[in-house]
């Protein structure tokens, strides 16, 4: 979603039972702060960013972009999911030319466990669908990170393949609304 498809960005809020799904707005900053400096979330995303860092260098508004919905509950910030092209130079593709979105998503600890990250995965990939129908997406996780691997079976992602990236082995996966090619 970052390079521009037909829909308009950023769509309306998108309301599900629990959440509401929306572009980043000023005083969801902390909340990013929190989600990028957490040692829990880094765990399988490449580490904690020091709080510091974060603090000096967060725009005002941070994530900011097309393809970034904030997940909000109760009117605050307790997520994030994305989707973004995948780099061609990465592997994991399910067609020649490397044109998939991929599928992303943060959510901060004390939103784990309470199915909050299926329920909005869930919204944007249905609006993904209705904005860009037969457009692959496709989700790449460490097979260590149980939850994750759960989340993508939940989803309804296939196994496509497993592959070694970032030092550990990965699972790649897509959405049943694209069939991969040999």
């Amino acid at each position: 979603m970052t390079e521009s498809g037909p829909g308009t960005w950023p769509p309306a809020p998108m309301k599900t039972e629990r959440l509401v799904l929306r572009e980043s707005e000023g005083r969801d900053r902390a909340a990013f702060v929190e989600l990028f400096s957490s040692p829990e979330v880094g765990t399988y995303v490449g580490g904690p960013r020091p709080r510091e860092e974060l603090e000096r260098a967060m725009p005002e508004v941070p994530g900011r972009r097309p393809g970034l919905f904030v997940v909000e509950l109760d009117g605050v910030m307790v997520g994030m999911i994305t989707l973004d092209r995948r780099d061609a130079e990465r592997p994991g593709h399910v067609r020649p030319d490397a044109g998939e979105t991929e599928l992303g998503y943060l959510f901060l600890p004390e939103a784990w466990g309470r199915g909050y990250a299926a329920e909005a995965c869930a919204a944007a990939l249905d609006w993904f669908a209705d904005t860009l129908p037969g457009e692959p997406v496709v989700l790449c996780t460490r097979t260590g990170n149980d939850r994750a691997m759960r989340l993508a079976v939940k989803l309804g992602f296939t196994e496509v393949e497993r592959f070694e990236e970032y030092g550990a082995e990965q699972w790649f996966g897509v959405w049943p609304s694209v069939t991969p090619s040999g």
